[in-house]
């Protein structure tokens, strides 16, 4: 039975795998194709972003199927390994690019000033043909090493019989490379255009790309720097308390069940409860708290977190993969890999925009070339080659990975983990939230309001009785008078004779004194009469709070009020829902009465009562035919129907309730603010990824006429085209990391 579990755990986990040689829009297509045809495979997503392929598969044989995948990927013409083992520096990308790029620019300043200005004549003494075979010498390397990469990946796309950036590329500036050499070589094979080369725009169109593929590889690195900054939290080491002292061990070897010692300022290493002391914990690195949480004995510590004041002890109860820190990572790098469904523009355009721009480049060459066919020659390459490199899908590819990257990482440094990009992409439409009461808009548990003495009795007399009565018993009504009586500093007796009614009430005696505590139906049923007491009561309960009777020796003493406590910033939070012009419903299994006190104090109109947990769902769905798009907010346990069934659940947690399942987007803390974040973000990331996604198509629909057209040509044609290609895809990239600015109001 466990080996069952273990392999049903691991085939419901997605696959990561790291995924080299993409480099457009068109590369993600065909890898997605690629791994999805491998039986067994399911929701498959590749992010040109993050360079890495996800998958899930129901096999019992996830080995056996992910090396398929990755033979797979592997005969589509990239290279691909498990994410894990993957050894990947990018910094060596970034160093390979940087060396490419050097040398490219030296070598394509010298061809343009040799083929630009007199220096060219005088170094040759006016002989054209030495002056192309110096040409040719400098630009040789420049196309066939620091291109190497696009000549490699075109003719990897040519043997499976399809088309990419690399295509274009390769096409282009091998057209005007290969033109040129071949006058150079034997000038009598193009006799009357023999003065035409064109060894500056191949090697400037090269330098050029180079330069986007440099800025982009740069600006890309930074939409994964949440990842690094929520692995950077962990310390490398910690202090296990052993019987001979304390000792210190790198964190990968501490166990379940260690006990470790947390010094003030020291890093909290994993997750447990502390045994011994007390400290003020700064939990904003995980959960985006601002202010240090007080813990003691019995309280849990999450790893990655920083202890502020004290020392103390914890006993370790989660450790490696199963820590917070490493669920959020997990749940982080999940969300950067999903596609958002906007992303299939892109693919279905992507999947048929290099054979098109190639009928388009041919069409191109044809009308100028038969327009003169000799000077017409030379023209007609010049727009061609323009056609093509302008036309270059890269931005395409970037626009929605890199959005969804930066915004994930955003949120999960404001303690809002947004689960994929269909979430995002949903958010834009969510037109009403519900909130759920108990333990969402309010903290969850009684807290004593008010207290009414009668007879003569005082406030400190009622609380010392019913407290004391309370002592031993375990239901929240009970345990929050005793904490309202200890925290006004009152001695308890000890209670004698104490006797419970389920649902009802206690009788204990006091200090001699036969008391009863309890509400309206159980201290009648004892046959007492509640007199005026029974005034006070109803006002408290038109109030929509709880009624407790405190009866002593047969007459009342007085009525407590509790009521379950707003949460700190539950109404400034409702407030800005309201701005944001969405419908707010609050739905809560409370009768109708306090349902509609805490409607009436957060501001919210439409209120539903007495709605039992099955039956939430049944009213998200109500509001869905009534043509709402809804986010139900509640707090992952038996919300779980209801947030499965809206249009997008937000799961309220409190720093440990991460892995929520049922929710598209988990709060790390229970600030009801971070429903506001989360949809403002969300809203947010879909506009930038719409502008992007303008860019990319607009650039290429605006730009591959005009270059057909001949207009680039008196501007720089080709090396023109090739630098705006370039400053696409950074323009894409950096228009998305406009998100690394987003902040929670």
């Amino acid at each position: 039975m466990d080996e069952l579990q273990e392999n049903k755990s691991s085939s419901d986990a997605p696959v990561r795998l790291k995924v080299t040689g993409m480099t457009c829009a068109a590369c993600v297509n065909r890898v997605q194709k690629a791994a999805a045809s491998v039986q067994g495979v399911s929701a498959v997503h590749v992010n040109f972003g993050t360079h890495e392929a996800t998958f899930k598969s129901a096999s019992a044989e996830l080995d056996s199927v992910s090396e398929r995948v990755i033979q797979a990927i592997r005969k589509a013409g990239y290279d691909a390994q498990d994410a894990d083992d993957a050894d990947v520096d990018d910094d060596a990308e970034l160093r390979e690019l940087r060396l490419r790029l050097a040398v490219s620019g030296v070598l394509t300043g010298m061809v343009m000033t040799l083929g630009m200005t007199p220096l060219g004549a005088a170094v040759t003494r006016g002989d054209g043909p030495a002056l192309n075979l110096l040409l040719l010498l400098l630009a040789t390397p420049v196309q066939f090493w620091c291109g190497w990469r696009f000549i490699t990946g075109f003719w990897s796309s040519l043997r499976h019989g399809s088309a990419d950036m690399n295509t274009l590329i390769a096409i282009g500036t091998l057209t005007a490379y290969g033109y040129s050499a071949a006058v150079t070589l034997d000038p009598s094979l193009l006799t009357d255009m023999s003065g035409h080369v064109f060894f500056d725009t191949s090697a400037m169109i090269i330098s050029f790309i180079l330069l986007g593929r440099l800025l982009e590889a740069r600006a890309r690195s930074r939409t994964s720097d949440a990842i690094r900054k929520l692995m950077d939290l962990t310390p490398a080491t910690a202090r296990v308390v052993t019987d001979a002292g304390d000792r210190e061990v790198p964190v990968a070897d501490v166990k379940v069940g260690d006990v470790l010692r947390v010094r003030p300022g020291d890093t909290i290493p994993v997750d447990g409860v502390v045994t011994g002391g007390s400290s003020a914990v700064d939990e904003a690195m995980v959960t985006g708290e601002s202010m240090p949480v007080e813990k003691g004995i019995g309280d849990g510590v999450v790893g990655a977190t920083v202890n502020r004041s004290g020392s103390f002890t914890f006993q370790v109860e989660s450790v490696g993969a199963d820590t917070v820190l490493a669920r959020i990572i997990a749940l982080v790098k999940e969300a950067q890999g999903s596609r958002a469904p906007i992303q299939r523009i892109a693919d279905r355009t992507a999947a048929i925009f290099v054979p098109v721009v190639l009928v388009i480049a041919a069409a191109t060459f044809a009308y100028w070339f038969a327009g003169d066919a000799d000077a017409g020659l030379p023209v007609a390459l010049m727009n061609t080659v323009a056609v093509l490199i302008i036309a270059c899908p890269c931005a395409m590819g970037l626009a929605t990975p890199t959005a969804i990257m930066v915004g994930t990482g955003r949120g999960a440094e404001l303690g809002v983990l947004v689960k994929g990009g269909d979430v995002l992409e949903e958010a834009h439409r969510v037109n009403a939230v519900v909130l759920d009461k108990t333990g969402t808009v309010t903290e969850g548990r009684p807290a004593v309001t008010d207290v009414v003495p009668s007879n003569g009795f005082s406030r400190a007399d009622i609380l010392h009785l019913a407290g004391s009565a309370e002592r031993g018993s375990e239901h929240p009504l009970g345990k929050a008078i005793v904490e309202a009586a200890e925290a006004e500093g009152l001695s308890l007796a000890e209670p004698s004779g104490f006797e419970a009614s389920v649902g009802g009430g206690i009788a204990a005696r006091v200090d001699g004194q036969e008391v009863l505590v309890g509400n309206r139906r159980f201290v009648e049923g004892r046959e007492v009469e509640v007199g005026d007491a029974a005034v006070d009561a109803d006002r408290l309960e038109e109030e929509g709070k709880t009624a407790i009777f405190v009866m002593v020796s047969g007459r009342p003493a007085g009525v407590i009020g509790l009521q379950d406590q707003l949460r700190a910033g539950a109404v400034e939070a409702v407030e800005g829902l309201k701005r944001m012009g969405l419908e707010v419903v609050l739905l809560t299994g409370d009768n109708e009465r306090s349902a509609r006190a805490v409607g009436n104090a957060l501001g919210i109109a439409r209120v539903e009562a007495n709605v039992l947990p099955e039956q939430k769902a049944d009213r998200v769905a109500a509001l869905q035919a009534e043509g709402y798009c809804v986010a139900m907010v509640g707090d992952g346990i038996n919300d779980a129907p209801a947030l499965a069934r809206a249009d997008m659940g937000i799961a309220v947690g409190t720093g440990t309730d991460v892995a929520m399942e049922s929710a598209g987007v988990a709060l790390m803390n229970s600030e009801l603010s971070g429903v506001t974040t989360a949809l403002r973000l969300s809203r947010r990331t879909l506009q930038i990824i719409r502008q992007n996604l303008f860019w990319a198509f607009g650039y290429n629909a605006l730009l591959i006429p005009v270059a057909a057209a001949g207009l680039l040509n008196p501007l720089g044609g080709p090396v023109l085209a090739g630098a705006a290609m370039a400053l696409s895809s950074v323009s894409v990239v950096s228009n998305s990391l406009r998100l690394r600015r987003f902040q929670a109001r």
